[in-house]
């Protein structure tokens, strides 16, 4: 089957596809890019029958800086790319709970976001013991995604969970996030691959079944879960604190025309608001 190639590598080996997020000059950021073919590279691994299980991983130093959110904005009335971003997110995760097969995460490097809560939503996470993972919500002043709310405190307890997800903004080592239950095992960088096909393949030789099969109570549950997350995130989005956090980066960062669309949002958000 035709794999997308702009923005991911893709190769099968023993039947296991190996989908590798390939745009290591922007952290491989998910850009529009890079989420479209993320999305359809697992649409046809799920209909490929020599597919049986599919492994993420990224090139070079990490392994995703997340959601690119200003590469994902589009001209249009606020209140109706607000309701975009809530319906894009929404299948975002939506696309990792129902995926038939099993997913294996080997995360080569710092992970930062929406692919750390998605990591949780897969089968598997092998960690390089250079791996970090960070879940800034409230630096950036929104709420959690990825169905995070629920399952964080089930991977790892509550405490953890909040650490992670609340004010401290807790970035676990791969070995803390190993010792807290969030990763099932870290290697060296160099062996990560090799490990994580192996556990892949151990997937397939055991017949295991994802829990979201196993079990559709769960698998409802996560889908309402992340309704519920979609629609607060992208009323916080839209949000003063969000907007004055992010006019203050881009303005830090020297990007200027993304500086103004930010404060031309806040200034104008008692207006549009409305609409």
């Amino acid at each position: 089957m035709g794999y997308p190639t702009r923005r991911v590598v893709v190769s099968l080996t023993n039947g296991v596809v190996r989908i590798r997020f390939n745009n290591p000059r922007k952290l491989n950021a998910w850009d529009p890019v890079m989420l479209d073919e993320v999305k359809e590279s697992l649409r046809i691994a799920s209909l490929d029958a020599e597919v049986k299980v599919a492994m993420l991983t990224g090139t070079g130093d990490y392994y995703c800086a997340g959601v690119d959110f200003a590469s994902n904005l589009q001209p249009m009335r606020p209140s109706v790319l607000q309701k975009e971003v809530e319906a894009g997110n929404r299948e975002l995760f939506d696309m990792f709970i129902e995926f038939p097969k099993p997913i294996v995460v080997a995360v080569n490097g710092p992970a930062i976001g929406a692919c750390v809560t998605s990591a949780v939503l897969c089968d598997r996470i092998v960690a390089a013991d250079r791996a970090t993972f960070s879940t800034p919500f409230a630096q950036l002043k929104v709420v959690p995604e990825g169905c995070s709310t629920y399952t964080f405190p089930l991977r790892m307890g509550e405490a953890n969970a909040q650490r992670m997800l609340g004010e401290e903004g807790w970035k676990p080592t791969a070995r803390e996030a190993k010792a807290a239950g969030f990763v099932h095992e870290v290697v060296p960088v160099d062996e990560l691959w090799d490990r994580a096909q192996a556990v892949a393949e151990s997937l397939i030789k055991s017949n295991y079944v994802r829990a979201f099969v196993a079990d559709p109570e769960f698998k409802r549950k996560c889908q309402e879960v992340n309704r519920e997350e979609s629609r607060a995130l992208a009323q916080a989005f839209f949000a003063p604190p969000f907007l004055l956090n992010q006019e203050a980066f881009f303005w830090s960062k020297k990007k200027y025309t993304l500086y103004l669309l930010f404060k031309i949002l806040r200034w104008t958000r008692p207006i549009w608001s409305l609409l």
